[in-house]
């Protein structure tokens, strides 16, 4: 009697672990939509923590493997570190989240359901999965990183070049909001906010809000095309 529970755990501890990272996700995404000011506020209390920093990290793999919202360790990180090292711990955390679910996704295959949206990328995927392409997905904002994950991860897009442009796109778009975020804090704790190191990342910001949406709009118009 006593080895059934152990015997039943060594079975279903993949469906254990999963409905425990959902649950997690589900409460950051609550906790998130909730106040963003309580992320900032317990960052502030471990940004000296190198041990609770790697938390963080290896937290963001893991909710990014899953499909869950890896990227709200972005305020756990970019307002309290520099924007080299916060751009450091976000591509870890980010790039081998993308391969997770990479792989993740790869073995679901067919099991997946898509939303609409992951089936726009999907579809887009399956006709231009260049360098390029996959770069800009990763750059512009409007593509959630778990669906262009997924959706890599189903169609069976080699690694090299997935993960390639994982690191780019990333680098870049974590280069931009790190730079913009940090520029803020740093104004507004100083009073300089017109400074033109603290301007341009927000402006250049904005302009990957604009093409992000445009891009997206486009792709939904030539998927609604007959």
């Amino acid at each position: 009697m006593m080895n059934f529970p152990m015997s039943w755990l060594r079975q279903h501890w993949r469906v254990l672990l999963l409905l425990v990272l959902v649950v997690v996700g589900l409460i950051l995404a609550t906790w998130h939509a909730r106040d963003l000011s309580v992320l900032l506020e317990r960052g502030d209390q471990i940004a000296d923590r190198p041990a609770a920093m790697v938390a963080v990290v290896v937290l963001m793999i893991v909710l990014f493997t899953f499909a869950l919202p890896g990227s709200l360790g972005f305020w756990l990180i970019a307002p309290f570190h520099p924007p080299v090292v916060s751009v450091a711990m976000l591509l870890v955390g980010s790039v081998f989240g993308a391969l997770g679910a990479h792989t993740f996704a790869n073995r679901l295959g067919e099991r997946w359901s898509p939303s609409a949206n992951a089936e726009r990328l999907v579809t887009l995927l399956s006709h231009r999965s260049d360098l390029l392409t996959q770069t800009a997905l990763r750059v512009l904002p409007g593509f959630p990183h778990s669906l262009v994950n997924y959706a890599g991860g189903v169609l069976g897009l080699p690694r090299g070049g997935f993960l390639l442009a994982a690191l780019i796109g990333l680098s870049i778009k974590w280069g931009v909001y790190a730079t913009a975020v940090h520029g803020a804090v740093e104004a507004i704790e100083t009073g300089d906010a017109l400074q033109p190191q603290t301007v341009l990342p927000l402006f250049v910001l904005a302009a990957l809000l604009v093409l992000g949406g445009w891009a997206r709009k486009r792709i939904e118009a030539r998927r609604d095309d007959p």
